[in-house]
């Protein structure tokens, strides 16, 4: 049975849009395929020739441009709109990471010349990203939410530490700053006071989240992955959950499942409407098991990493969404597929920390039926020999110091 595609509009090219050093991520991959497959002329701004979405073949073309995200913003969308006039002529752009979603939205008027852009209010991206400012949006809109502090130094965290016990939760706060000036390298579970020190957070100013750890045996993790016309208007919207991560526990997603789920997504695509979303947006939840809540813990206003996991039986998925949004083409509404997502072997190396760490055998190992992979492609192979080229030794290193540690 041939599967049916949507009608993408193939004049208009895409430009995949990046800020600070992502050699590893697959997510850009993923959009670069998903375009390309469709004929799609697609371009990636890249940190470095050998990178793994460098060498995906469905690229028309690769901009190099190193950035670490703590250049001045003027620089920054100049860079941005070089890589557009190069190009030739206006393409959509896809943000891949946070920075250069709310350079995008908050440079629209200066970068539309050269890309077709959503017409999100200019700020939106900023505060949706920044996860002290996300807090407020959802007690503003009544949206659940752990309960989050933003500690402004040192002593102020440990005091949140001591005044809300432990484990907590940390994560850096907002976007630029998370680049320029980590506090953690992700979203990372603090157990005591002890672990808390060991992190030796930097004197003075901090940009930090902590958060009201919400316990995985009374927890699961869901996530939505919408696109939006303007004014929040739902074209796609998609809902699954998060099996397994890499680190383990507050990581990115290695394992996971497309499940309907009407109730979550009229939550996320009903927050989208309130503030006036328009793009796409990746937003992570936690369902607490103990009140039958979800609460909202990110808002990521970009493609999310795992975003292929989620298609329609009209083979629409975020990112094709945006195009036909962009381009005035309608986006047909079909339903949702059920599909799996596996990153390999740091799935792999997730599956066995966890088995270490709560002594049992790990499950769901073998392939599942109708799994998209991260990066094992026959269409485009090369993407995965260079990342595995890439983290031939980092992997393992990790692996040995997580066991270490269980």
């Amino acid at each position: 049975m041939t599967p049916i595609l949507p009608d993408l509009d193939r004049e208009v090219p895409v430009v995949m849009v990046r800020v600070g050093k992502y050699p590893f991520s697959h997510s850009p991959v993923a959009a670069v395929r998903s375009f390309g497959r469709l004929g799609v002329p697609v371009y990636a701004m890249v940190e470095g020739r050998h990178t793994p979405t460098a060498a995906s073949h469905y690229l028309k073309g690769v901009f190099v441009r190193p950035t670490t995200g703590s250049e001045p913003a003027e620089q920054l969308v100049d860079v941005i709109r070089g890589v557009g006039r190069l190009v030739g002529r206006r393409s959509v752009a896809v943000a891949t990471d946070d920075e250069s979603a709310v350079l995008l939205a908050e440079h629209a008027e200066e970068l539309s010349p050269y890309f077709l852009l959503s017409p999100v209010p200019a700020d939106l991206p900023r505060r949706l990203a920044d996860k002290g400012e996300l807090y407020r949006i959802c007690q503003d809109h009544d949206i659940p939410a752990p309960h989050t502090g933003t500690p402004a130094d040192h002593d102020e965290l440990l005091a949140t530490g001591r005044a809300w016990g432990y484990p907590l939760v940390l994560k850096n706060l907002a976007p630029f700053t998370r680049l320029a000036e980590p506090v953690v390298s992700h979203s990372t579970l603090v157990r005591d006071e002890k672990e808390l020190l060991a992190l030796n957070p930097p004197d003075g100013p901090l940009s930090v989240l902590a958060q009201e750890y919400l316990p995985s045996e009374h927890a699961e993790d869901w996530f939505t992955h919408l696109c939006c016309g303007p004014g929040g208007e739902p074209l796609a919207v998609f809902t699954g959950l998060k099996e397994r991560d890499w680190p383990p526990g507050g990581g990115f997603t290695t394992l996971a499942r497309a499940v309907d789920n009407p109730e979550l997504a009229d939550l996320a695509a009903g927050l989208c409407k309130k503030v006036g979303f328009s793009g796409i947006a990746d937003l992570d939840w936690r369902l607490d098991l103990r009140d039958g809540r979800y609460k909202l813990v990110d808002f990521n206003p970009r493609q999310g990493a795992q975003f292929r996991l989620f298609e329609t039986a009209d083979g629409v998925d975020v990112v094709r969404a945006l195009h036909l949004s962009l381009t005035g083409r309608p986006v047909p509404q079909g339903p949702q597929l059920p599909r799996n997502f596996r990153a390999g072997r740091l799935d792999l190396l997730s599956a066995l920390v966890t088995a270490w760490s709560e002594r049992r055998l790990p499950h769901d190992v073998l392939p599942r039926r109708a799994t998209e992979r991260a990066w094992l492609c026959r269409d485009d192979a090369l993407p995965l020999v260079v990342e595995l080229a890439r983290t031939a030794k980092t992997a393992p290193r990790e692996l040995a110091r997580l066991l270490r540690h269980k």
